[in-house]
């Protein structure tokens, strides 16, 4: 910045390093932008003239020319009544892996809370506030969904983490190889009974997924599937812990639980502790999200956990991604051994 004849600060323009460069001000464009057309000694000659005088490119006004915005708008899902804090955790693992996905691409993150059916928002890429739009949260707010799937039915901008429908690009955990593994971890500590514990038919697609991947590996194990337990509850954590209500009060035989999530396990165990059942002694459990919350469970919880790095890297992708190279993708899972099975 130089100083006007009043004292305030005059703004250093491509002008001033064209002139102190000696070259055009196209030329200081194009050199500052990278252009392979620019000699090396005429780009370091620009940026030896830009540093002297304090000049920093407006790459989002060079972005908007170009009919770029350099922001990627990330929705998180709640449900209506509630706030963030009542959002499971495993979205803020995904919204900050997803933040920092975008980052390494060179793009801002607008991030947004909806709920509310009368105040949801999707239109960022129309109203060039964004370049994509990456919508994740709970599968349980029909109104949100609905509202989101009419956006992707308009915008191919856009990438679903969650989704209660196919019919539009999404991005997934590898739900069937982790309920193979979880299938393969319990066996390997001895169980035979194992039950899958979570709604296969609900909203939340992932859970189908995943009880498919239990079916698979019991039968590849020579071993009995058995119908999942569904339980009711105002959230997860309570529904594992109506859960192991279902399953002791009924009598039948299990050595080991798959959860459908690390919410429903975490509450089981809660469950588990206060009817003096031990865990991983008498049987064992494995959840499924890779929950950090969990490492402080008693005991801390064995679970599949989605590669959350690459989750966040394959929807920014996803969404930035042209019409032709928009396809369905998978995210790799791994096991994270803690204590719960033995």
């Amino acid at each position: 910045m130089t100083k006007e004849g009043n004292g305030r600060p005059q703004r250093v323009t491509s002008i001033d390093v064209a002139e102190r460069a000696g070259v055009s001000q196209s030329t200081v464009s194009r050199a500052l932008s990278g252009s392979e057309t620019i000699t090396e000694a005429t780009r370091r000659r620009v940026e030896q003239a830009a540093a002297e005088l304090g000049y920093h490119v407006n790459m989002r006004a060079a972005g908007l020319r170009k009919g770029e915005t350099g922001t990627i708008a990330i929705v998180v899902i709640g449900r209506d009544g509630q706030g963030p804090a009542a959002i499971n955790p495993f979205y803020y693992s995904l919204l900050g892996s997803t933040c920092a996905a975008a980052a390494e691409r060179g793009y801002e993150a607008l991030v947004s809370f909806q709920a509310k059916e009368k105040e949801l928002f999707g239109h960022y890429v129309g109203r060039r506030q964004a370049d994509g739009v990456v919508v994740i949260g709970t599968a349980t707010n029909t109104p949100a969904w609905d509202y989101f799937r009419e956006v992707a039915s308009t915008s191919s901008a856009i990438a679903f983490w969650g989704s209660p429908f196919d019919d539009a690009v999404w991005v997934r955990s590898d739900n069937l190889d982790g309920g193979r593994i979880a299938v393969e971890r319990l066996i390997k500590g001895g169980a035979k009974d194992i039950v899958f514990v979570g709604d296969p038919n609900s909203s939340q697609k992932q859970f189908r997924e995943r009880y498919e991947g239990y079916r698979s590996a019991m039968e590849k194990a020579g071993l009995q599937p058995q119908d999942p337990i569904v339980s009711e509850g105002e959230d997860r954590v309570s529904q594992g812990r109506n859960a192991i209500g279902q399953l002791c009060d009924g009598g039948g035989k299990f050595d080991g639980l798959f959860f459908a999530c690390d919410a429903m396990a975490l509450g089981a165990l809660e469950e588990l502790s206060s009817r003096a059942i031990s865990v991983p002694g008498t049987l064992g459990v494995v959840g499924f999200d890779g929950l950090g919350s969990g490492e402080f469970s008693n005991p801390p919880l064995t679970t599949v956990e989605p590669d959350f790095a690459e989750a966040g890297r394959l929807l920014v992708e996803t969404a930035l991604a042209g019409e032709g190279e928009r396809i369905e993708r998978r995210v790799p899972v791994r096991l994270v051994e803690r204590a719960s099975a033995r």
